[in-house]
């Protein structure tokens, strides 16, 4: 039985693609982007959420730990993380949700079961399965296995991830995948590596590999202040996507802080902090730019009006 590593099942998404969907969260990534709002799912075994708001203090967690990783003081617990070896035992014992296990092993038939309690809201809304992560293409034999099962049952497939992996990945999956949510960020290598730890020459070799195979593709680009908003690398991203085998829709996601309140409850340092958001005009000519390479560019899914 396959089975593979997860931190999330979340029911009744609409902005993972197209329709009313069940996204599926993989543990495991290797890009390290700074501004990443799923840091939960970048390592590929579990990690420990401790949200202070929902702590009571009443030390529950303490008596079960036997790591000693549990201490409480000014009516809040604290975690040490060196000494923990995330067992999962103060997080079983927290009524209040205050400790929480991200990452945990399960089957594909456990997954499925949970993707086809909503069947029917996939039929009326032309929804899914959207895997995502985390990256999904990080595990490669649970993710096809996860596929080949949605395709028996007729359960329309998105896989969103980042591209990296090796070409073979792609090749297994292409055909089982009805359609990709592709992120790009920067197409100059140097500056690709400083921002995500990898360089983005198989990101960009995969997504041309796509383009030529016909599989449909939405891009989707993170824009990020002083990172990838610039005139160079917008129009570097719009002339290499306009010299792809087909034009592929491009939507933008301005940057938003929700990844770093996830950094502070995972006892970890924000790698992209008091960045500021884009604003109006930013957005705009980024889509402005865009569109100069004959590019369909939305934001967040809808069109943006550029005056």
């Amino acid at each position: 039985m396959i089975s593979g590593t997860i931190f999330d099942i979340k029911r009744f998404a609409i902005h993972d693609g197209p329709g009313v969907r069940t996204t599926v969260f993989f543990k495991g990534c290797p890009l390290s982007c700074w501004a990443c709002h799923n840091p939960e799912g970048q390592r590929p075994g579990s990690d420990l959420f401790l949200r202070d708001e929902r702590c009571n203090a009443c030390g529950d967690c303490l008596e079960v730990c036997q790591q000693a990783a549990i201490s409480q003081s000014d009516a809040a617990v604290h975690v040490d993380r060196y000494r923990c070896d995330l067992c999962g035992a103060c997080a079983d014992a927290c009524l209040r949700g205050a400790l929480e296990l991200a990452g945990r092993s399960v089957s594909v038939d456990e997954v499925i079961a949970e993707v086809e309690r909503d069947v029917v809201y996939y039929d009326e809304s032309g929804g899914g399965v959207t895997f995502s992560g985390g990256e999904p293409l990080f595990q490669p034999e649970f993710l096809e296995a996860l596929l080949q099962e949605s395709r028996k049952r007729e359960i329309s497939t998105v896989v969103d991830t980042s591209g990296y992996a090796p070409r073979s990945v792609l090749q297994d999956i292409a055909d089982m995948v009805d359609h990709f949510l592709y992120d790009l960020k920067l197409a100059d290598e140097a500056r690709h590596r400083e921002f995500t730890g990898v360089a983005n020459c198989s990101i960009l070799d995969n997504l041309n590999w796509l383009s030529e195979h016909g599989s449909s593709v939405m891009i989707r680009l993170p824009l990020l202040p002083e990172v990838n908003d610039d005139e160079s690398n917008l129009s570097a991203l719009g002339r290499f996507l306009s010299s792809l085998a087909r034009l592929h829709p491009v939507d933008i996601l301005p940057y938003h802080r929700t990844g770093a309140d996830k950094y502070a409850r995972l006892g970890r340092s924000y790698p992209f902090p008091q960045q500021r958001l884009p604003d109006a005009d930013t957005i705009a000519t980024a889509v402005q730019l865009l569109e100069q390479s004959g590019l369909t560019v939305t934001v967040r899914g809808e069109t943006y009006a550029v005056e």
